[in-house]
C-alpha cells in the first residue's frame, strides 16, 4: 500500500476475527517498529508479544474485574450513554465493550521500556515515553499496512502488578501501552475524520493561521 494511504486509512479497530496472525507477519510489524528513533539511540524497548489463548483470556477477565471494581466500566457505559455527539458516543460504547472482554483479539502486544534514562529518568513520564510512542506507531502502522487492525490502549496500567508477577517482568520494565492486533471483524479502516488541517496549523507565529492552498 501507499504511505500515506496507509496513514489516512488507519484507524482503532476493535473487532477481531479469531484467526491466527501468522508469525512471520508479526515479525515483520516488529521489525518495523524498531526503525524508529529513541533518544540517544539507546533503542530501550522490549516487545512483549502474547498468543496463548489461555494466556490472553486470564489477561481479558483479569481487566474485566478490575474495571468492574473501579468502576471505570461503568462510567465510561454512562459517558457513552450521556454524549450527544453520535461520533463520541460510539467511540465510548465500542471502548466500553472492548474492555469488557478484550480476549477476542488473537494477539496482544505490549510495549515496554527497559533501560532507559534519557529524555527522562522516569520511565512513566511523557518523557519517558517518547521513547517508544514512536516505534508503537510504526507498529500500528505497519499492522495497517497487512490488513491488520489494532488498536492503542492503556489498559496495562490497570494490571500491570498482574502482568509483571504473570510474565515475569524485572523490576525495570515499564509496560508503556497495550496493543492487541487481529484481522478486523466487521469494522472498516478509514477515511478517518479529522479537524481541518489550516484550523489547526499556524505559520511563523502562534495564531498565524492561513488558509490550505
Amino acid at each position: 500500500m501507499d504511505f500515506f494511504e496507509v496513514a489516512h486509512t488507519q484507524r482503532s479497530i476493535r473487532h477481531f476475527k479469531p484467526d491466527p496472525v501468522p508469525e512471520d507477519i508479526l515479525w515483520k510489524l516488529l521489525d518495523t517498529a524498531i526503525r524508529a528513533p529513541s533518544s540517544a539511540n539507546i533503542q530501550s524497548w522490549i516487545w512483549l508479544v502474547i498468543r496463548d489463548e489461555g494466556k490472553r483470556k486470564a489477561i481479558a477477565q483479569t481487566l474485566r474485574a478490575r474495571a468492574d471494581a473501579s468502576g471505570n466500566l461503568e462510567r465510561m457505559r454512562e459517558r457513552a450513554a450521556k454524549e450527544q455527539d453520535p461520533t463520541n458516543r460510539r467511540i465510548f460504547r465500542g471502548a466500553a465493550e472492548f474492555m469488557a472482554d478484550v480476549s477476542n483479539a488473537p494477539v496482544f502486544i505490549i510495549p515496554c521500556l527497559y533501560g532507559a534514562n534519557t529524555p527522562a529518568a522516569n520511565q512513566r513520564t511523557l518523557g519517558g515515553g517518547s521513547s517508544i510512542f514512536g516505534a508503537v506507531q510504526n507498529l500500528m502502522l505497519a499492522a495497517r499496512a497487512e490488513g491488520l487492525g489494532t488498536v492503542f490502549t492503556g489498559f496495562q496500567s490497570g494490571i500491570e502488578d498482574y502482568l509483571r508477577a504473570e510474565f515475569h517482568l524485572p523490576e525495570g520494565a515499564v509496560p508503556t501501552c497495550f496493543i492487541p492486533v487481529g484481522y478486523p471483524d466487521g469494522q472498516r479502516f478509514g477515511p478517518t475524520t479529522r479537524k481541518p488541517i489550516d484550523t489547526v496549523t499556524y505559520w511563523d507565529d502562534w495564531g498565524a493561521a492561513k488558509k490550505r492552498a
